[in-house]
């Protein structure tokens, strides 16, 4: 795609967006995601807030060793000027061997560089079998040929 990834968005520029964000997620490389943040940028991730890059960072290498086996897909549920909500979900399990699909919705506000300054989550955990997983790809980014959220009934 040759259009910048910048506000105002249209449906095909944020629809890239929101690919863009989940493959990043999906590469587990806490520096590397932390870059589509503003150094300042403000998160409230459930009911922990997270303020500025350093701390992302932080954030994110603890919560990726916890989630072992993190596989995401998300879905752009609605896009403004320069705002973007997402419906989620993935799927992780724990050192003890049990499996979750975790869901959720994210508000997200760019600055006009197109880089994200918030970042509003909200999500609920399901433990689920392992037989039980949609997620099946092997770890990284999403292969184009596999199923999205509304494709998965999810």
């Amino acid at each position: 795609m040759d259009t910048p990834l910048v506000p105002p968005f249209t449906c095909e520029t944020a629809i890239a967006k929101v690919r863009k964000a989940e493959d990043g997620w999906n590469s587990r490389n806490p520096e590397q995601v932390a870059l589509a943040y503003t150094v300042d940028s403000l998160w409230r991730n459930r009911a922990e807030f997270v303020n500025g890059r350093e701390a992302i960072v932080a954030f994110l290498k603890k919560k990726w060793s916890h989630e072992l086996d993190y596989r995401l897909i998300k879905e752009l549920w609605a896009f403004g000027e320069n705002r973007i909500a997402v419906r989620f979900a993935y799927e992780w399990r724990d050192d003890a061997g049990q499996w979750y699909r975790s869901y959720g919705n994210e508000n997200w506000e760019y600055t006009e560089q197109g880089i994200m300054r918030h970042r509003h989550a909200s999500i609920n955990d399901l433990p689920i079998k392992e037989d039980d997983r949609l997620h099946q790809w092997p770890l990284g980014r999403r292969p184009d040929d596999h199923p999205g959220l509304s494709q998965l009934g999810l």
